[in-house]
């Protein structure tokens, strides 16, 4: 016949099982959402486009003669270049710096790979506000890659302003604040080398972080991103994007972008 079980007994057992659960929670937590943010140093342009933006397809054919080009970080490592250059790619850009805490272990190949092949390139800094000032960072990007020289073959540097992948979208500052960081880090950019940076951004974070501020049109070349078949709206100022980045899953490098021009008007950005 079954036999039935005190219910001190089934209270023990539920006691041992609840102590034995407790101890496994010690060695095996759940991961926090804390877990989930990226290391610093390792954000790349372009890195919030897909989550704030999505992806609506690829460019339709152009009216007008375009100039293809990428954009590589530590996260691509060594980067074919030779394969690039067959595959029509004439223009790059390559991560420098972030902040005032990270450089791209790769940034020599990248940099130099892409020169030697053929390309015109250029450097971009990961900028965080958060962190230090506007011309701190802009004197940390050119004291580490993010020069320019009159060889016909370096294209100015490029300020990658975007979601913050660390925190707050526009890193706590309000749109005021926003604009007079990205002026610091511009006016010095221009101090150290003579030339307007170009500015990467995305209309929507352009829109939220800075209040959709048109000031800088006038002198900074336009680098949009987003991934669809035509650029969309500009952030307020510009009439005309210099640059496209339109894709983050093009062939070797998933970083694939256009040149508002042919390669003339991108050895005239070069030169200055």
């Amino acid at each position: 016949m079954p036999v039935h079980r005190s219910g001190t007994a089934r209270a023990r057992r539920l006691t041992v099982a609840g102590v034995l659960l407790a101890a496994f929670s010690v060695f095996f937590t759940v991961p926090s959402s804390a877990d989930t943010t990226p290391a610093r140093g390792s954000a790349y342009m372009g890195m919030g486009v897909l989550a704030h933006d999505g992806r609506s397809g690829t460019p339709t054919s152009a009216d007008a003669t375009q100039t293809e080009g990428v954009d590589v970080s530590s996260y691509q490592g060594n980067v074919a270049w030779s394969t690039l250059w067959n595959s029509g790619v004439r223009w790059a850009y390559t991560k420098a710096t972030e902040g005032t805490y990270y450089t791209n272990p790769y940034f020599a190949q990248q940099y130099n790979g892409s020169y030697n092949v053929g390309m015109i390139r250029g450097a971009y800094h990961f900028a965080t506000p958060d962190t230090t000032s506007g011309a701190t960072q802009a004197n940390y990007f050119v004291d580490h890659g993010g020069g320019w020289s009159r060889d016909g073959k370096t294209l100015p540097g490029a300020l990658d302003i975007e979601w913050n992948p660390y925190g707050a979208a526009c890193y706590g500052k309000s749109a005021s604040a926003m604009v007079s960081w990205i002026a610091d880090f511009l006016n010095t950019y221009k101090a150290r080398t003579g030339r307007d940076a170009v500015i990467y951004t995305a209309t929507s974070w352009w829109t939220q972080c800075t209040g959709n501020y048109g000031g800088f049109a006038a002198n900074n070349p336009l680098w949009i991103a987003r991934y669809a078949s035509t650029v969309g709206t500009l952030p307020a100022g510009w009439g005309y994007y210099t640059m496209w980045q339109y894709t983050s899953s093009g062939p070797t490098v998933g970083d694939h972008d256009k040149f508002n021009g042919a390669l003339d008007r991108v050895q005239a950005l070069a030169n200055g």
